[in-house]
């Protein structure tokens, strides 16, 4: 009986470690992705991107219990500098009656053809704490040690986000009230 060549064993078991990461965080990566970024192919890259970083810098990983933590740095990294990128690129808009693909959560139909375009208004910073905080429902200290900031930046942005989003969308619909 051969014995199995040790470099491959342990091939192996990153390999494995690495499915069941990718397995148990792709449908929350990718949301999360879409919530940042606003578009489906742009979430769908990021994701790929992130998995792919995540892969190449499994071994930077000290800590497994730490992996959606970890995982979602690189994540929201690659978001980050997608948003930067699209700012160097002329983009045209969608016609208006495009319907959009936003999360069920958001509520009526009404509420999300307004809601979406106000976050995609929003800086990349202000967007990233807002998908944190209500697409993954993460308290305002577990966004500040995602993002390596303290909470009080945090707690900062939400605000500023909040209050841009109120004030957009008051301006596109003066009946709306928001709770």
């Amino acid at each position: 009986m051969a014995d199995t060549d040790p470099a491959v064993a342990g091939i192996s078991a990153r390999a494995d470690a690495f499915r069941m990461l990718a397995d148990r965080h792709i449908d929350t990566s990718y949301r999360l992705a879409h919530a940042i970024l606003g578009h489906r192919a742009e979430a769908e890259d990021a994701t790929h991107d992130a998995f792919l970083v995540a892969w190449l810098n499994w071994t930077t990983l000290r800590d497994r219990s730490l992996v959606e933590h970890w995982f979602d740095r690189i994540l929201i990294n690659t978001c980050r500098n997608q948003l930067r990128q699209r700012a160097r690129w002329r983009t045209h808009d969608l016609p208006p009656d495009l319907p959009l693909t936003t999360p069920d959560a958001l509520g009526p139909l009404h509420e999300r053809s307004l809601l979406w375009p106000a976050i995609t208004q929003l800086g990349a910073d202000q967007r990233i704490v807002v998908a944190l905080r209500f697409y993954r429902d993460l308290s305002v200290d577990e966004i500040a040690a995602r993002l390596d900031v303290r909470p009080g930046t945090v707690k900062s942005r939400l605000h500023r986000a909040l209050r841009e989003l109120r004030s957009t969308l008051d301006e596109a619909d003066p009946k709306r009230t928001l709770r």
